[in-house]
């Protein structure tokens, strides 16, 4: 069981997540309880306000988990075959739920589980949490305070499959300096999307439409989602990293992501991390006075990617003819099959791993 780590070691991580000061917003309005249509990524905000996407509504709530939030044991503790004790809590069977997302709430170390229960349009959605004795808790979202933010242009639903662009309406939600960031689709030209959305929540603007360089398709993309992102602070100005589909890491300077419509910006791609793989989630920790990014993937594992090169990186801008090209990576070979990802303390992550038709395990993993 990983517990409560120690106040400087909490102080250490926030600074390095957060890459300005951020203003505590005030706590989110009662109303009667989200209605959600799915539940996609999640992650926390201030005061341990659950950022939660419904990509289906192209919605994110800004959710008070009250009382809920409270009780059990600090920390998480491994689960073994969490998907078939999650199913048998929701009255199903393992192969009909999909964990979707993992984050963890670093006042108690909790772990929470987004899951959606069922097939298709008749999919639903459900929220656990994960303590330091391993107990499994569902979530009763009726009667929670929230606030709820709507994005503009969201693509057209579809029946499902891969198809179903509807479901990455929303890919990535991170809090960082007083604002909600947001990446995934429009239905627009350069459908490509990152939002910034002030907290409390205001309506959503049109977003900027995002441009990289794909070295590996070598040509310039703006329809690609970004799947995964964390806010960070390069030479003390604020930037996202951000990774695609096959596999390209792209830096963005905040101060020029500025709301848009019919034009797009374009970011510097800094790295190739090869073909024919999707990123799932990435975080960043410290490690010997350094920071690290580690990224996990569909087809080529977790990767350690040291934090220090992003700054200097030679952009990428012309095809390099090789599998991989620009800032160096590590293959992580200790941890395998990692579906989820997500920071637990400052000395560990905690994942959702497994092989397809086994079953799913919680799991806290040194970080490298």
């Amino acid at each position: 069981m990983r517990s409560l780590v120690k106040f400087s070691a909490v102080l250490a991580f926030v600074a390095l997540t957060a890459y300005a000061p951020a203003v505590v917003p005030p706590t989110v309005a009662a109303a009667t309880g989200p209605q959600l249509k799915s539940l996609g990524p999640l992650s926390f905000g201030p005061n341990g306000v659950l950022l939660a996407a419904d990509p289906l509504a192209a919605m994110v709530y800004a959710i008070d988990l009250g009382a809920q939030a409270n009780g059990g044991a600090p920390g998480t503790q491994d689960v073994t075959g969490i998907d078939q004790k999650i199913a048998a809590m929701l009255g199903t069977d393992a192969k009909d739920i999909a964990i979707t997302d993992l984050a963890v709430d670093q006042r108690t170390h909790n772990s929470y589980i987004s899951v959606m229960r069922g097939q298709g349009p008749a999919a639903k959605p459900a929220l656990l949490r994960v303590d330091g004795a391993g107990k499994i808790t569902t979530i009763n979202t009726d009667g929670l305070s929230y606030t709820a933010v709507t994005l503009p242009n969201p693509p057209a639903p579809s029946e499902g499959g891969r198809g179903n662009q509807r479901m990455q309406s929303i890919t990535q939600v991170k809090f960082a300096n007083g604002k909600v960031w947001i990446s995934g689709l429009s239905n627009e030209e350069f459908a490509s999307k990152m939002w910034a959305v002030t907290y409390p929540f205001a309506k959503a603007d049109a977003g900027t439409s995002l441009e990289i360089y794909h070295d590996n398709h070598q040509q310039l993309e703006t329809r690609a989602p970004m799947y995964a992102f964390v806010p960070y602070s390069l030479e003390n100005q604020p930037y996202i990293i951000g990774a695609y589909l096959c596999t390209p890491l792209v830096k963005f300077p905040v101060a020029q992501l500025t709301p848009n419509t019919g034009s797009k910006f374009r970011g510097t791609t800094i790295g190739e991390l090869g073909a024919g793989n999707r990123p799932i989630d990435m975080i960043l920790y410290k490690k010997g006075g350094k920071d690290f990014l580690l990224l996990a993937n569909t087809s080529r594992g977790v990767m350690k990617i040291p934090a220090d090169t992003f700054a200097s990186a030679k952009p990428l801008t012309t095809p390099s003819n090789q599998e991989t090209a620009g800032v160096p990576f590590e293959k992580v070979t200790t941890m395998t099959g990692v579906m989820q990802l997500d920071l637990l303390d400052p000395t560990h992550s905690i994942v959702v791993q497994g092989q397809q038709g086994s079953p799913l395990n919680l799991h806290a993993s040194e970080l490298p």
